[in-house]
């Protein structure tokens, strides 16, 4: 038998691996020389770029869809993460809020409070100390209930006031309850006297939580804007000195005899929580009765003609 790798090398006259090894590096020396030189393999280049192109594109691709995919994942994690804390921050800030606005409350509270302890008030009367635990839900009406009631002694008749001055008086009492109809409940009177000059007169509620009126007030008297209307003590009712109100506007008509003049409540009427219940005042001797004064008149006159 003839052996195939001594039949290979007859038949096999090309040339050498190693010459062919100096022939292409000889080859790619030359290429390289006449590419920096002379530039003739630009476009030559260039094609094979495009050629090559989508292979090299190809072969990238599933590197690139595989970082793609992590990356993707990554983001939505973080993306969760951030919409987590975001809500965690959002229900915590919201938290915080309602804590500072309870603070600002009892901050406010315990001011109004303190200004109540400082009040300066005459030794004749005795305070106590009040919340106020229902509002009444008729816009009508400016009534309130306190949480003093009889078991505190509380009768009717009482002044309520706040730090400032005068809210209203109490209508009306229950057990462990009390009604205080506001100063500015329609119609409710309280004897005033002008702070500046002393002029007496009466103040009357509007219905409106925010006025108060002057009724037939002269258009002479000596009354203007800013003037303070405190409690003149008369009718045994209202402690004298108190701040009720303050003129805003007096409006003067020569066609009609009477000035309108206009006030607004010095006291938070619908402000504050805590009021003073002011112990009532020396009751006053009885009002005399006309009717017998008048008949009483008429028998002095008739003994007077008979002497």
């Amino acid at each position: 038998m003839i052996d195939n790798t001594q039949s290979f090398r007859f038949f096999n006259r090309g040339p050498s691996s190693v010459a062919r090894l100096v022939f292409f590096a000889v080859l790619s020396l030359l290429l390289m020389f006449v590419d920096t030189r002379y530039r003739y393999l630009e476009s030559t280049r260039s094609a094979l770029s495009v050629l090559i192109s989508p292979i090299q594109m190809l072969e990238i691709l599933p590197g690139s869809l595989w970082q793609q995919a992590g990356d993707l994942y990554i983001t939505q994690g973080m993306q969760q993460a951030l919409i987590k804390q975001n809500d965690e921050l959002s229900r915590q800030h919201q938290s915080d809020a309602a804590q500072l606005l309870q603070l600002q409350a009892i901050q406010l509270e315990n001011q109004q409070l303190r200004n109540l302890a400082e009040l300066p008030i005459r030794n004749e009367f005795t305070t106590q100390l009040a919340e106020i635990v229902y509002a009444e839900r008729d816009v009508f009406k400016r009534k309130i209930l306190i949480n003093k009631g009889t078991d505190a002694d509380v009768k009717l008749g009482q002044v309520v006031m706040d730090d400032i001055g005068i809210v209203g008086q109490i209508t009306r009492v229950y057990p462990w309850l009390s009604e205080v109809t506001l100063v500015t409940e329609k119609d409710h009177a309280v004897p005033v006297q002008v702070l500046r000059n002393a002029v007496r007169t009466i103040l009357f509620g509007s219905g409106d939580i925010s006025q108060l009126s002057l009724r037939y007030m002269p258009a002479s008297a000596d009354i203007q804007a800013d003037d303070i209307l405190v409690t003149s003590g008369i009718d045994g009712i209202y402690p004298p000195g108190i701040p009720v109100a303050k003129v805003v506007k007096v409006e003067r008509d020569p066609a009609y005899p009477f000035a309108n003049v206009t006030c607004i409540p010095v006291a938070g009427v619908d402000k504050h929580r805590h009021m003073l219940i002011l112990s009532s005042m020396p009751k006053l001797p009885e009002r005399p009765d006309e009717k017998a004064e008048g008949k009483e008149t008429g028998n002095r006159v008739k003994v007077r003609r008979n002497n």
